[in-house]
């Protein structure tokens, strides 16, 4: 474990991140970032996520894992590739072009990371105070800026957050169409071997159920009663029978000593998404 990262051990950023249960919430995460039109376009253009439909996203949260605990370096250098990697991936829309690295696009992407984990947390882990929220999303800005968001595009506070999220969803700058649905498909029912196919059903159903209502219904999929009790049974196992009594090597993230951070993350994360 890194002593001189960004973030210390006991800031809320490692406390919330550390959770392996956190890595159900990718395909959440993903659906809410392509319901972005021009993200949904980056996406079908420059990623086999037909082929890998978790790549892109192992690929995100490997470098995020990294930067939340690794060392200053190792950081400096993951958010740098990325930044290179984001700057040559472009697409058009009629007249305008723009990029994968464009600050909008990045604060959405960020946006959905930050509202997935605070979920994904409260549902399966336990609350969170708004003054731990606060210091979440306080250290997600830092990471932010280290990918190059610029710091004027991120909302100031996590009250400006919230009210950044609820009129993305509102306002019409999200609009599910083709290349999301295709995604959608994709995610919600991968080509995976017949022995894996339960366990991606059960997260599938799980992605669909922790969706925001509005995107839900843009998508078409359906959250009634009956996937609202499965979903709380789920969150009630998960936090009073499961996770007490997993070993810490599985239920945490963070890197053991001797291990580098970078293959340790990303060794669990394509374990558990399917894609190894």
């Amino acid at each position: 474990m890194a002593e001189d990262g960004y973030f210390p051990k006991d800031s809320a950023l490692r406390m919330i991140g550390r959770e392996s249960v956190l890595l159900l919430g990718g395909g959440r995460a993903l659906l809410m970032q392509v319901a972005h039109p021009q993200v949904a376009n980056i996406v079908h253009e420059h990623s086999d996520y037909e082929r890998n439909p978790w790549g892109r996203l192992a690929r995100t949260m490997v470098g995020l894992y990294t930067v939340v605990h690794g060392t200053c370096e190792e950081a400096d250098r993951v958010a740098a590739q990325v930044r290179a990697v984001h700057a040559h991936m472009r697409c058009e829309d009629g007249a305008r072009s723009y990029a994968a690295g464009d600050p909008e696009l990045m604060l959405w992407v960020h946006a959905t990371l930050v509202d997935t984990g605070l979920t994904m947390y409260e549902a399966f882990v336990g609350p969170l105070s708004a003054a731990v929220k606060e210091a979440f999303y306080a250290d997600m800005t830092r990471a932010a800026e280290l990918y190059g968001i610029p710091s004027e595009v991120l909302p100031r506070s996590f009250v400006d957050f919230e009210e950044y999220l609820r009129s993305q969803l509102r306002d019409g700058s999200l609009c599910v169409g083709r290349e999301a649905r295709e995604i959608a498909r994709v995610v919600l029912r991968p080509p995976v071997p017949l022995l894996l196919r339960p366990g991606f059903a059960a997260i599938s159903k799980l992605t669909a159920a922790l969706l925001p209502v509005e995107l839900r219904e843009q998508y078409g999929i359906s959250g009634g009663p009956t996937s609202r009790l499965a979903l709380a049974a789920a969150a009630r196992t998960a936090r009073h029978l499961l996770l007490p009594m997993l070993p810490t090597r599985l239920r945490s993230l963070e890197p053991r000593a001797g291990h580098p951070v970078s293959s340790v993350a990303s060794l669990r994360l394509l374990a558990a998404l399917g894609a190894a």
